[in-house]
Parts: structure tokens; C-alpha cells; sequence
């Protein structure tokens, strides 16, 4: 005599695969309508917009012939310039941008000493992929680049 459906393996595992699927879709339904992705932009439009001034900060540094060397050591952050220091310069902001979690990033305002060189010091650690921007408080020029830390050598900054 043979058992009935429901005290065997195969019926109970082909409900089982189904059952799951729908479960998990059902989860990620949610997890896609309550939580706020910061990576999409709202306003594509001015985004567009921006990118020319993007284009023409960077042709600005590249025509100041601005190419900068930043180290970063523990706590603090030092740049200097290789070729021509910025004009009018006596502090400038660096940008941290973290590549996926936008709640990690940060400025650190950096400050000309008497050698020329600038520095600050660094809220926290700058460990993975940052895209890095160096530019003047008035904004008139940029430089940015994507980095990888930890690093102890120096890395440099061309437009």
C-alpha cells in the first residue's frame, strides 16, 4: 500500500521551491520600495547642465598648468603643487566622494603653509574607492580623480 501525498519527500519539495521564490520576491519588493537608492539622480536635466562647467573647471586647470602631489598619513592629508601654484590661493577644499555610500563623504579644508605646500587633517578613515576633487573656494578650477586607499605613496592630481 503506498503512503499518502502529503507524508512523502517530492510533493513537499516542489511546494517548497515555489513557495520560496515568491517569499524572497515578495522581500525584495519591499526592500526596492522603502529604501532610497543614492545613486539615481532625480534631475537629469541639470545634471546635463552641469557637466559643461564640469568640462571648463578642468580646461581651467589644465591652462593654470596645475598639477598637484597628495599624500595622505594617518589623520592628515598634504598637497602640494608641481608645476605652477593656484592664484590667490590660502586655502583650498578637497573632496572625498566614496564610490557606492554617499553618507561617507566628506571635505577636508587644506590650508597654504610658508613652503607653499597645503594641509589638513582627516575626519576618519579613507580606506576603498574615493574619486578625489581638489578645487579653490571660489571654485574657478578642478582637479579630480579616482583612488584607491590605503596608499603611502604619493599620488598625483592632474586635470
Amino acid at each position: 500500500m503506498t503512503e499518502k501525498w502529503y507524508k512523502q519527500f517530492w510533493p513537499w519539495f516542489l511546494i517548497t521551491v515555489p513557495a520560496v521564490s515568491i517569499v524572497l520576491g515578495f522581500t525584495i519588493v519591499y526592500l526596492a520600495i522603502t529604501s532610497e537608492n543614492s545613486m539615481v539622480s532625480d534631475d537629469y536635466y541639470k545634471e546635463g547642465k552641469a557637466i559643461n562647467q564640469s568640462i571648463s573647471k578642468k580646461r581651467m586647470a589644465k591652462q593654470l598648468n596645475l598639477v598637484a602631489g597628495l599624500t595622505i598619513e594617518e589623520d592628515s592629508v598634504k598637497v602640494n603643487f608641481k608645476q605652477a601654484l593656484p592664484p590667490d590661493s590660502a586655502a583650498i577644499k578637497l573632496d572625498f566622494f566614496h564610490a557606492t555610500l554617499e553618507d561617507r563623504d566628506f571635505f577636508v579644508m587644506l590650508t597654504r603653509n610658508a613652503e607653499g605646500d597645503y594641509s589638513g587633517n582627516l575626519p576618519g578613515s579613507v580606506d576603498g574607492k574615493w574619486r578625489v576633487t581638489l578645487t579653490p573656494f571660489d571654485e574657478s578650477w578642478k582637479i579630480r580623480q579616482t583612488v584607491a586607499f590605503p596608499r603611502t605613496d604619493e599620488i598625483i592630481l592632474e586635470p
